[in-house]
């Protein structure tokens, strides 16, 4: 016997994002504060969300897509409980960033753009923070510090580690 089929509830992020683009009315141009919206209520943007928005703002999905991967505070992948950033820009590669990476990437064992299996800790590049002047650069946790060396950069990946144990 059939019954009548229920709808499954209603996300309460989802309702609040829906909100946050009747606000914007909708509108193409407010694409970036749009993502941002769905970024803090979800931690991240995943394929289906951006879908989505592209849907709710009727721009093509290429278009959604390529602006959350060009923009590096945008995650499409979950995150783990620290994030460390190390700046790949011109700067920032000419005065040691890869070296950097290059250390935490050994000492981790992961890769640029994963998570340790803990989850603690997710490592990734960007290309510039503008903050040439002080190079290398790391972002921890959104804090961008600079004159950065492969051992200073480790000690604070360290202490997240310790902090997580």
């Amino acid at each position: 016997m059939a019954t009548s089929a229920t709808k499954p509830p209603v996300d309460p992020r989802r309702r609040r994002l829906e909100l946050a683009i009747k606000r914007q009315g909708a509108k193409a141009d407010a694409l970036i504060e749009i993502l941002h919206e769905a970024q803090s209520l979800y931690g991240y943007l995943d394929r289906e969300l951006l879908h989505w928005v592209a849907k709710q703002l009727a721009l093509p999905r290429s278009t959604v897509y390529g602006v959350a991967s060009f923009y590096h505070l945008f995650q499409l992948n979950p995150s783990g409980r620290h994030r460390c950033d190390v700046c790949l820009g011109t700067a920032c590669y000419v005065k040691g960033s890869q070296a950097i990476l290059d250390r935490l990437i050994a000492e981790l064992e992961i890769r640029e753009g994963e998570t340790t299996g803990d989850g603690a800790i997710s490592l990734g590049t960007v290309r510039c923070v503008g903050a040439c002047g002080i190079a290398p650069v790391v972002v921890y946790d959104g804090d961008i510090q600079g004159r950065q060396e492969s051992e200073t950069a480790w000690q604070q990946v360290q202490a997240w580690q310790q902090e997580a144990h």
